[in-house]
């Protein structure tokens, strides 16, 4: 080995002669000292860990560095063959600091329970040079810039290593290990393993495997990993539990329970090491799998304690947050999980209306039950069957709001049925008063008659529709702006473009349902749900900052304009590049929970976690998981390309997006909107989905939407979400009561604008810039739909500034919301 390790020698042959005469001195210094030799058996090597890196550089910069410029260095150095700055015919491995010595490479770091091992290892540094592109555009031009580091933001590309330097490596490790028998198998690491979240080497493409077969390092049974793979195919295990694995290995984690940035990097750091085929980052079945293999295999007196939380971990986590039901009441008689208290057990509450409802009663084995509603027993005159399922109206025992079930003497003994009463649903008013609205219907044709385009309203009041009236004309200009000689009317079956009520009605809709169903935490870093979403302080956010509008972003990046306020790398028209942008580019205008901004990237960033987590489009789980089962068929996203045809849809912007002219970007709109969503941005970077705007609907579809809410929670036989996610959703902010978990809120009036002066304290809505405005007030059990179509209007400058503008539209009360909501509840709460 002596000429591999020629270059040590040669640096320090200058000092031979001086260093001789050190030593003669200190052995004659000894020897005059009377120390006797006493062995003890209490002690253990220094050396610890063979710790491998590459060096990113060519050799004679790894020289410069390692050598030379000081502030890092490493025991051995092994260079590559065809590297232009290696001048050798044969490769060499280059001893840089005595083993006895301490060499600077691993810098801050943690292995097994140790820290800083620079004192406690052997690292060698092989020449590897990946290469790594940052794609920018600049004016026009591509750049690239190299960098070495890993980024989510580059491209990286790691080279083979050598096979002569890959022999090299095996002959010197083996060598070292003989030197110094304390570094175990699990103890032969890369860089990237003692610090994940700062170096990625020796990168994915180290011969980790080949090593093994050699008699260095560790490696995991096949095997022993496919059954793994089975038991947690089957259930997967959280992820603090998987955190706990990695650190029972080796690495320097710390169990959060939260999918964070640390255990995104020490994950890619274990499957660099040992699935390197497979980077990632994410806590799959197979990489747990082969987590669990290792330990198994090195640590099998750690295993059994994983095991077995991870059996009592599953059966907590079995127990489903949401239980689908058939209705607000699904329930087996007589309960199961009984309390010691008898007279609260069978029991329960059901909302409904006066002289509506029905039970449904599925006898599994009884022959007879005392059933009661309101203190009233159901007259079940038939001797009951088994298997048979029996209907009866409630009509004559049901009350406004709260109404009581209690089920008693079920017989035989150990019989049971089951109970579903369904949520309430919409019914037409059979005693409306043509007078009642009076002022509302003045008002919104005067308004018409002055050049409003037209609106659909609908009001809902304990259960029943006691207003449902068009006015007006969902299209009145055609392309190029000329009035139409026969406008179209609106009907009561306008389909409108509700825009930011999009946020309410699909994302909000959607996030109420994960969170029913336990698929989602409102308190999790956004990062747990959307691992790419890191950097610049997005680790801190969590998903209620963007529901609160807290996060710190801006109200808006006009992604559809190259042109806009962040510059030309912030232009998309394409969605997959839009959300990439939103995801780790996006800058935040101010700190987290500064102040509430009012911001449609949030609502953004909210449609792309939800698509993540259900692992489909926002228009695909909210059509069919929500809006199918609740018998919609008139709310969707892109509603052209789906069936509906323009004449179905009210108009909006007469010239495009111009602004009669007076805006430009590419691919700009100019003809009359009609079945497109308005939205710029949901438009032209979403493909006409996304988390802020793009929704479609109806008055009536939206109708049977708030009932839903109004329910607490359903409608019909079809349960949304639960009652507590309704409250957890609209309680008010901590630093704004006006904001709730994305819905807007009355606060005590502080939005009469949109609520109006009457609404209850706990009123709730939201509006939209088409012209959209819905309220939801649980206190008056009153539900307000008023659709518009208000940007279907001429475009008028400012008489004092001809560079402000405003459509015509908006200048109505009728555009205003205020006021139309406000005659509403005069109507409603006066009864006239």
């Amino acid at each position: 080995m002596k000429s591999k390790f020629s270059f040590f020698e040669a640096k320090n042959n200058k000092y031979f002669l001086g260093h001789l005469l050190i030593i003669v001195l200190l052995i004659s210094s000894c020897s005059s000292l009377p120390i006797k030799s006493l062995p003890s058996n209490n002690y253990s090597e220094r050396v610890k860990f063979l710790v491998m890196h590459y060096t990113a550089i060519d050799y004679q910069q790894s020289v410069t560095a390692l050598v030379d410029q000081g502030g890092v260095s490493s025991h051995y150095l092994i260079p590559e063959s065809n590297d232009d700055s290696y001048k050798e015919s044969e490769l060499s491995i280059y001893q840089l600091v005595p083993e006895s010595k301490r060499a600077w490479h691993a810098g801050s770091s943690y292995w097994q329970g140790r820290i800083d091992l620079n004192d406690q290892s052997i690292g060698i540094e092989i020449v590897n040079v990946p290469e790594c592109r940052k794609l920018e555009k600049i004016e026009g031009e591509r750049v690239l810039n190299y960098q070495q580091e890993n980024d989510d933001n580059k491209l990286c590309v790691f080279p083979d290593f050598d096979p002569k330097q890959v022999e090299l490596i095996i002959q010197l490790s083996k060598d070292i290990l003989k030197r110094n028998p304390d570094i175990t198998p699990t103890q032969v690491i890369g860089h990237s393993d003692i610090t994940p979240t700062r170096k990625n080497d020796p990168g994915p493409r180290f011969p980790w495997q080949q090593l093994y077969q050699a008699g260095i390092g560790a490696w995991y049974e096949t095997e022993t990993v496919d059954k793994y793979w089975q038991l947690f195919n089957a259930t997967a295990p959280n992820i603090g539990l998987v955190q706990k694995a990695l650190n029972s290995y080796g690495y320097g984690i710390i169990e959060t329970g939260e999918l964070d940035s640390q255990t995104l990097d020490t994950l890619s750091a274990f499957q660099m090491h040992f699935i390197p085929w497979k980077v990632t980052g994410k806590p799959d079945s197979k990489t747990v799998a082969t987590i669990f293999a290792l330990l198994e295999k090195y640590f099998p007196e750690k295993i059994e304690r994983l095991l077995s939380r991870y059996e009592d971990e599953k059966v907590v986590e079995s127990i489903s947050l949401f239980k689908p039901k058939r209705g607000q009441i699904d329930q087996r008689f007589p309960e199961v999980e009984r309390s010691t208290r008898a007279l609260v057990n069978d029991r329960a509450t059901f909302k409904s209306y006066r002289g509506g409802g029905e039970i449904i009663i599925d006898n599994n084995d009884a022959l007879s039950a005392d059933i009661y509603v309101n203190g009233e027993k159901l007259n079940i005159n038939t001797k009951m069957e088994h298997g048979q399922r029996y209907q009866y109206s409630l009509k004559r025992r049901t009350k406004n709001g709260v109404n009581t079930l209690r089920v008693d003497n079920i017989l035989p003994e150990g019989a049971s049925l089951n109970i579903i009463i369904p949520f309430p649903e919409l019914t037409l008013a059979t005693n409306k008063n043509s007078t009642r609205f009076k002022k509302v219907d003045e008002q919104i044709q005067s308004d018409i008659e002055q050049g409003f385009p037209g609106a659909v309203l609908m009001v809902i009041k304990n259960g029943k529709v006691i207003k449902h009236s068009a006015y007006g004309f969902a299209k009145k200009y055609e392309d190029g702006g000329h009035l139409l000689a026969s406008p179209v009317p609106m009907t009561t079956n306008t389909i409108f473009d509700i825009a930011s009520n999009t946020k309410m009605f699909a994302t909000n809709f959607a996030l109420m349902k994960l969170v029913s169903e336990g698929r989602l935490d409102t308190n999790k870093p956004i990062s747990y749900y959307l691992p790419d979403y890191t950097g610049a302080g997005r680790d801190t956010r969590l998903v209620k900052d963007l529901l609160t509008h807290s996060a710190g972003y801006a109200p808006q990046i006009r992604f559809f304009d190259s042109n806009n306020k962040l510059g030309k790398k912030y232009y998309s028209q394409n969605s997959a590049r839009s959300k990439q942008l939103i995801l780790n580019k996006v800058p935040f205008s101010m700190g987290r929970n500064t102040k509430h901004i009012y911001s449609d990237t949030d609502f953004m960033l909210l449609g792309m976690l939800i698509e993540r987590i259900t692992g489909k489009g926002l228009d695909q789980y909210s059509e069919y998981d929500i809006y199918q089962p609740l018998g919609l068929k008139d709310t969707l996203f892109n509603p052209l390309i789906k069936g509906k045809v323009k004449s179905e849809i009210a108009a909006t912007e007469i010239h495009g997006t111009t602004r009669g002219g007076r805006v430009e970007f590419d691919n700009v709109r100019r003809y009359v909107l009609q079945g497109e969503v308005h939205d710029e941005k949901a438009y032209h970077s979403f493909e006409g989905v996304a988390g802020h705007a793009g929704l479609f609907s109806t008055t009536s579809d939206i109708g049977i939407l708030i009932q839903t809410l109004l329910n607490r929670g359903g409608y019909a036989g079809t349960k949304i979400f639960n009652e507590s996610v309704i409250d957890q959703f609209i309680k008010p902010a901590d630093t704004n009561g006006s904001y709730g978990l994305g819905w807007r809120r009355n606060n005590n009036g502080a939005l009469k604008w949109h609520f109006g002066p009457y609404a209850s304290p706990s009123a709730y809505g939201h509006t939209g810039w088409t012209g959209t405005v819905t309220v939801i007030d649980p206190e008056h059990d009153l539900g307000i739909v008023l659709l518009t179509n208000a940007r279907h209007s001429l475009i008028e400058n400012d008489e004092e500034n001809e560079e402000n503008y405003y459509f015509k539209g908006k200048t109505f009360e009728t555009g205003k919301y205020g006021s139309i909501i406000s005659l509403v509840y005069e109507a409603v709460l006066e009864g006239k």
